[in-house]
Parts: structure tokens; C-alpha cells; sequence
């Protein structure tokens, strides 16, 4: 992974989330595929042909991000063209950076799923938004 989930700063980071994760480790790649034979994977790339927002993501598909130095092995993407996913760039730019792809791709499923278990409404502190004015 390149980094410790023991690492304070990590945890620190992450403090609200910890106890709503289920972290599952894999030995790399031929391990993760041989404990989910069944999954339907999609691969950010910045070398993918399909647009991110034109897929339709299935319950219990996985998004797969490799290295953000290294990205994910150019056989894997060849041998699935299809599910080869990137977001859009300007020419010459630098892509984002791995966290704001992650973020981006999994909003983007979760929004097609309507936000499972999320909340859509916002509270105010001070205020109730019934009681504002909408003229």
C-alpha cells in the first residue's frame, strides 16, 4: 500500500470513518481476483477509452485504482478494455492526484445506487430552513 493503517496520521485523517470500515488485505493483485471470482471490476486509468460517467456500476461491483507513481499494469487494461475507466483531462495536465480520483469515482457510483444509506439533507447549526424565507 505504500503506508501503514496504523499510522497516527492516517488515523487521524480518517478519525470519523475507522469504525465503519472493513479493511481486507490481499497479498496483490492474482490474490485479490482468486478471493472474488465472481466480482465485476472497473479500472481507473488514465489510459482508459471509456468515460467514467458513461458506465452503469452494479450492487458489489469494485473500482480498481492502482499506484498513483505507477497506476495499474497495462496487461490487466488490455485484457479488459471494456471496463476501463478514466476521467476526463485536459491534454498535458497532470491527472489528480489518487484521493480525489477514489473520491470522484465513488460518489459518482454511489450517486447511481441514490446514495445508499447516506443522508441527502442538510441541517443548519443556528437555524432551521423551514423557517427561511424563499422569495
Amino acid at each position: 500500500m505504500g503506508f501503514s493503517v496504523d499510522d497516527k496520521k492516517l488515523k487521524r485523517a480518517g478519525l470519523d470513518y475507522w469504525e465503519y470500515l472493513d479493511i481486507t488485505y490481499y497479498k496483490g493483485l492474482a490474490d485479490f481476483f482468486s478471493r472474488n471470482p465472481d466480482g465485476k471490476f472497473y479500472y481507473f486509468t488514465t489510459k482508459g477509452q471509456n468515460v467514467y460517467t458513461q458506465v452503469n456500476y452494479p450492487e458489489n461491483c469494485f473500482l480498481v485504482f492502482g499506484r498513483e507513481d505507477a497506476g495499474l499494469p497495462e496487461e490487466l487494461l488490455f485484457q479488459n478494455p471494456d471496463t476501463c475507466v478514466r476521467l476526463p483531462m485536459g491534454t498535458g495536465i497532470r491527472s489528480l492526484n489518487l484521493s480525489n480520483t477514489v473520491a470522484v469515482a465513488v460518489y459518482e457510483t454511489l450517486r447511481q445506487w441514490n446514495f445508499p444509506e447516506l443522508s441527502g439533507a442538510g441541517n443548519l447549526t443556528r437555524f432551521r430552513w423551514e423557517d427561511a424565507s424563499h422569495g
